[in-house]
């Protein structure tokens, strides 16, 4: 070996051990994220079996699943494929059991892996560094990490009333840079619901932009704009299993779009990310929407039950086309930490600066929503605020 062959040979060693001492590092799209952290209360549940628990911070079903659904998932694991085989690829009897539900063909649709499969998707096939997502604020933020993690700007809209909505703010402050205009209709947490008609100007303010409609709530408004995706190549509807259909822990939901537009996203799309139960569950959860109509009807008894409590006791109370309500009291933190002794989980929204004081309630079947009262004015009582 010549000596300037061996000179190269332990620079690169040195420089080796140089990488070794730092590590892998992160991709500089992702290195000033702050993680998403959502706060469960399921540990505390699971801690305590003993009481009567109320989980009503993420949203979730309160009901269990269709008995179909679990009679469904059971056959299966008695049938002969059982675990040992991975899903059927692009999930195709839930794919075609959803023409009917969402009025348009197979081509229009892609199942996931949850909602948020769909919107991490979406992000990583259309943005690129430096593009803008749009997106009034507050909203449901991991769609917003899931852009910055390309390198993307948030653009974010703020109302002077959180609650009210103001399509004209938006389409001001459209530009040349703006990739996608990101609208959870109703919107989570405020509840802000636009209509096909409006969102139309959006549309066509913004030619050059994809709207990118969540609808993880749309069952609850009993109302949708999946109309849009028809007429329009810009548009992709999202939507989730987790919510009315209780399959939360399955992980299951679905895009609408163009076939132009499904396409484009099969070029990232994993075929075999939903697993084969999640699959099962969903198609029998469609065929029983009866069970689900029913659980409809019990929520909108609790809101007006929620409402004319809070009425009759000086309380804010703030409803929304969706299945969560939004509550305002004095010393937010001390009553959302002493709901949670009692029992009773939800969510404080405290930290977005426009809704100080506000925590989020999910409401469930009428005899839920009684014993919530009861917890809840105990509560407010302890703290002397009612």
């Amino acid at each position: 070996m010549s000596q300037n062959t061996a000179k190269k040979r332990a620079t690169k060693e040195v420089q080796f051990k140089s990488i070794e001492k730092l590590g892998p590092q992160v991709a500089e799209s992702a290195s000033t994220l702050q993680p998403y952290e959502p706060v469960s209360s399921l540990p505390r549940i699971m801690a305590n079996p003993e009481i009567e628990h109320f989980k009503l911070d993420w949203n979730e079903s309160t009901i269990p699943p269709s008995p179909n659904c679990k009679k469904a998932v059971m056959n299966y694991l008695d049938g002969p494929y059982g675990l040992h085989l991975y899903p059927q690829l692009f999930s195709p009897n839930l794919r075609l059991r959803l023409q009917t539900h969402v009025g348009y063909p197979a081509d229009h649709i892609l199942v996931t892996n949850g909602s948020d499969d769909a919107l991490d998707l979406i992000c990583k096939t259309y943005l690129n560094p430096g593009d803008s997502i749009l997106s009034p604020y507050p909203t449901y933020t991991h769609a917003l990490l899931f852009a910055k993690s390309r390198g993307a700007v948030v653009d974010k809209i703020t109302f002077e009333d959180p609650f009210e909505k103001n399509l004209d703010q938006i389409i001001s402050q459209i530009t040349e840079r703006t990739k996608i205009i990101y609208m959870v209709n109703p919107n989570n947490p405020t509840g802000q619901m636009f209509t096909s008609e409006e969102l139309v100007r959006l549309i066509e303010a913004a030619p050059h932009a994809l709207l990118l409609i969540d609808e993880a709530y749309t069952e609850f408004a009993r109302s949708s704009v999946i109309d849009l995706v028809g007429k329009f190549e810009n548009v992709i509807v999202t939507r989730t299993f987790s919510k009315l259909y209780g399959l939360a822990a399955l992980r299951v939901g679905y895009l609408t779009a163009q076939p132009s537009t499904v396409k484009q996203l099969s070029r990232l799309y994993n075929p075999k990310s939903v697993n084969q139960m999640a699959q099962i569950a969903a198609v029998a959860a469609l065929d029983d929407q009866e069970y689900y109509d029913k659980y409809l009807d019990e929520i909108d008894q609790s809101k007006v039950l929620f409402s004319r409590w809070c009425e009759r006791n000086g309380v804010t109370f703030t409803d929304t086309p969706a299945s969560f309500v939004m509550i305002k009291v004095d010393k937010v933190k001390e009553v959302v930490a002493a709901l949670a002794d009692e029992g009773v989980y939800v969510r404080d929204r405290s930290g977005f600066p426009s809704l100080a004081g506000y925590f989020r309630l999910n409401l469930g079947t009428v005899d839920q929503t009684t014993e919530v009262i009861r917890r809840f004015e105990r509560v407010l009582k302890k703290h002397d605020i009612i």
